[in-house]
């Protein structure tokens, strides 16, 4: 899922960050080690992206966008989608989630 607004900074590839959500929370490596395999800027910001899913819901939902697309964002539904790609991982090996 990449936003195709033309002017927006996240155009990104929902399976890129999927793959490193996974990476951090399923496979456990840490934020610094992903940055440190990053090959590129994208995949910097994607990075960083994941590692926004740390921050509480609460906290998140009160930051606002400043961008002629902000009604548009899909930015709380991309979370959405990888807490719960993450959660139901979690699930299937057997562990459990911060929420639980």
């Amino acid at each position: 899922m990449a936003c195709y607004n033309p002017s927006c900074l996240g155009n990104y590839d929902f399976e890129r960050i999927a793959f490193f959500a996974r990476k951090r929370f399923i496979d456990g490596c840490s934020t610094m080690e992903l940055m440190e395999l990053a090959k590129s800027e994208s995949e910097k910001q994607e990075i960083a992206l994941v590692s926004m899913l740390d921050i509480g819901d609460d906290r998140i939902r009160d930051l606002k966008l400043c961008c002629s697309y902000d009604s548009q964002c899909k930015a709380n539904d991309c979370r959405d989608m990888l807490k719960r790609l993450i959660e139901k991982e979690l699930a299937v090996k057997g562990l459990r989630t911060e929420d639980e």
